[in-house]
C-alpha cells in the first residue's frame, strides 16, 4: 500500500465524532533519498508550521467554538503528517463536545491534538488557537526583494517546466540576499493539483546566484509533484550543492487549500529562523499569496 496515498486523491467520508484513527504519517526519507538527504545526517534543521482555518468543536451546552490553529513541529523527525488526514481529523471535532466553558473547551483540544500528534509523528508538537481578537506579529518577509518585481522581468525567457538545478548560475556579487518570489507553484505528489505560494531566500557566502537564474529555477518547478515540505528541502539542497553558502535559509509560504496552509522552513545551522512563523505561541503574518 502507498502510504502516501491513503486518504489524497480518494473519496473520504468525514468522521462524526472525534477520531484519531484517520491520521497518517509519512515517512520523510520516502522523498529525502533521492537528493541525498540522510535523516542521521541533515544539512539543515528547521520546522513546519501549518494553519487549520476551518476548526471548531462544541462546548457542552452545544455552542459552536470557531478558531485558527497553528501546529509547529521540527523537520529532523522521521514523519510529516498527511495533509488530508489532518483535515479529516480536525473536522472530527466538529459535532463533538468539550469543556463546559469555551475557554475549558479550547484549553481540552489544543492538548488533545498536541498529544495526537505528537504521537503520531514521535516529537514534540506545539498547538495554539488563535481567535479574530488576537492581533497579527510583525511580519517575517517584508524587507525582502520580491525578484519578480526587478527591472526587465518582461524580458524574462523562462522555457523549462521540470526542475532543473542546471538553471542556477554564480553572479559575481559576494555577501548576502534577500529574496522572495510569489511565483511559486508545483503540485501535489498524488492528485497532482496545483499549490502555489511564495519562496523566500536569505543567503550568505562567497558565491550567489544570479536573480534571473534563481527565478528561472523557481519556475521550473511548476510542473514537479512533490508534497510542500519535499519541494522546501529539494530548493534548500540544490543551493547547498551549487553554491555552498555559509548560511542559508529557504521558507515556503503556501496558499491553504482545505481550509489548511503548509509553511516549511529550512536553515542551515547557524541561520537564524524567521521569528514570527516558528514561534508557536504568535499568530503568523501571513504573506501576499496567503
Amino acid at each position: 500500500m502507498n502510504i502516501e496515498a491513503t486518504h489524497l486523491g480518494k473519496q473520504s467520508s468525514y468522521p462524526q465524532h472525534y477520531d484519531p484513527s484517520v491520521l497518517v504519517a509519512v515517512p520523510r526519507i520516502l522523498n529525502r533519498e533521492q537528493y541525498g538527504i540522510s535523516n542521521n545526517a541533515l544539512p539543515f534543521s528547521g520546522v513546519d508550521v501549518w494553519h487549520a482555518y476551518e476548526f471548531s468543536f462544541l462546548t457542552a451546552k452545544g455552542s459552536p467554538v470557531v478558531g485558527l490553529l497553528k501546529i509547529v513541529y521540527p523537520c529532523n523527525n522521521e514523519f510529516l503528517v498527511e495533509s488530508k488526514s489532518l483535515k479529516l481529523y480536525f473536522n472530527s471535532f466538529n459535532m463533538d463536545r468539550f469543556g463546559e466553558t469555551r475557554k475549558e473547551g479550547i484549553s481540552t483540544v489544543t492538548q488533545i491534538i498536541e498529544k495526537d500528534l505528537s504521537e503520531l509523528l514521535k516529537c514534540e508538537v506545539s498547538v495554539s488557537y488563535f481567535d479574530h481578537n488576537t492581533e497579527l506579529s510583525e511580519p517575517d518577509f517584508n524587507n525582502f526583494t520580491v525578484l519578480e518585481e526587478m527591472e526587465g522581468f518582461d524580458n524574462l525567457v523562462c522555457d523549462e517546466f521540470n526542475e532543473n538545478p542546471n538553471l542556477l548560475e554564480a553572479s559575481t556579487i559576494t555577501g548576502k540576499i534577500k529574496w522572495g518570489t510569489h511565483l511559486l507553484r508545483s503540485n501535489c505528489k498524488i492528485t497532482h493539483q496545483p499549490d502555489w505560494g511564495s519562496l523566500f531566500i536569505e543567503m550568505n557566502g562567497k558565491q550567489l546566484p544570479t536573480p534571473e537564474s534563481f527565478l528561472k529555477y523557481i519556475v521550473s518547478l511548476r510542473n514537479e509533484n512533490h508534497f510542500h515540505e519535499e519541494i522546501c528541502e529539494m530548493v534548500f539542497k540544490r543551493l547547498i550543492d551549487v553554491f555552498a553558502p555559509e548560511k542559508l535559509m529557504v521558507a515556503c509560504m503556501y496558499t491553504r487549500r482545505g481550509g489548511i496552509d503548509i509553511n516549511p522552513v529550512r536553515v542551515l545551522p547557524c541561520s537564524e529562523l524567521p521569528a514570527t512563523l516558528v514561534n508557536p505561541s504568535l499568530r503568523t503574518n501571513l504573506s501576499f499569496r496567503q
